[in-house]
């Protein structure tokens, strides 16, 4: 298992697999495991300073793609709930999520509530196209304002 985990940090290094990489650090970094792609973003954007936009919009993606990802689980678990409950299904703690409707999904740039709030917006049927939409704004967003702020911060990079 050893030769199998370094063998995959060995491809997602940034220098060989470049936007790849950062496309499936961004999508798993929005799925509810506890993973983080603002530093390969950074890491890729200090080696290859050029790539900004490009890693930007490859993050954006990725990290939306996997919001949609938690869309589709928050959707199929209340399709589960109500089938073994035999009834409809809603969270009145979740009432005021629904005033604001999928713009609410332009909050999935948070930390730990953000991509919960994907699963929730499935959850609560909100129409997928216009929560995706909504949540690629927010992490778009998200990605210029900290990658801009660690490359003032951090101009000469991080040494260790």
């Amino acid at each position: 298992m050893s030769d199998w985990l370094s063998s995959l940090l060995h491809w997602l290094a940034m220098p060989e697999a470049g936007l790849g990489a950062l496309l499936v650090v961004s999508f798993v970094s929005a799925t509810l495991l506890p993973v983080g792609s603002e530093a390969a973003l950074f890491g890729l954007l200090k080696l290859n300073p050029e790539l900004f936009w490009p890693a930007i919009a490859v993050a954006t993606v990725g990290n939306t793609a996997g919001g949609a990802l938690n869309w589709f689980i928050g959707a199929g678990a209340h399709r589960v709930v109500d089938r073994a409950r035999h009834k409809s299904t809603e969270l009145h703690a979740l009432d005021w999520l629904q005033r604001f409707g999928p713009k609410a999904c332009v909050m999935a740039w948070l930390p730990v509530i953000g991509d919960p709030l994907c699963a929730v917006a499935g959850w609560l049927r909100f129409p997928f196209w216009p929560c995706v939409a909504w949540m690629a704004v927010g992490k778009l967003l998200r990605y210029i304002v900290l990658t801009a702020l660690l490359l003032w911060v951090f101009p000469g990079g991080l040494s260790f």
